[in-house]
């Protein structure tokens, strides 16, 4: 485990598997799959382990940057689509335009 923010940060498993996750029509996770301490199957993002190489943004931003700009491109995608179903943009908000 690798995450430094999860609670077992620093800890080793046993591995079982790693396979991709279909969660909607858009999006997959990728998983490794490893026994706890109480030899229950359990998984986490990929990402979270030393099974795959640190990505490469994280590594070159060296901490600068939280966020990667797939990332946040994504997210500003996903808030164009959630936009309309909350209603008008109050006049109070301004616009901001490329």
């Amino acid at each position: 485990m690798t995450h430094r923010f999860h609670p077992l940060s620093g800890r080793s498993f046993e591995f079982v598997n790693r396979r991709k996750n279909w969660q909607s029509d858009r999006w997959q996770s990728d998983r490794v799959y490893f026994f706890d301490d109480a030899g229950e199957l359990a998984c986490l993002p990929v990402e979270w382990t030393d099974v795959v190489p640190e990505d490469p943004f994280v590594v070159v931003s060296a901490g600068r940057s939280p966020f990667r700009t797939a990332d946040l491109l994504e997210l500003a995608e996903l808030i164009r689509e959630l936009r309309p179903a909350a209603g008008p943009v109050p006049d109070d908000v301004r616009r901001i335009t490329p």
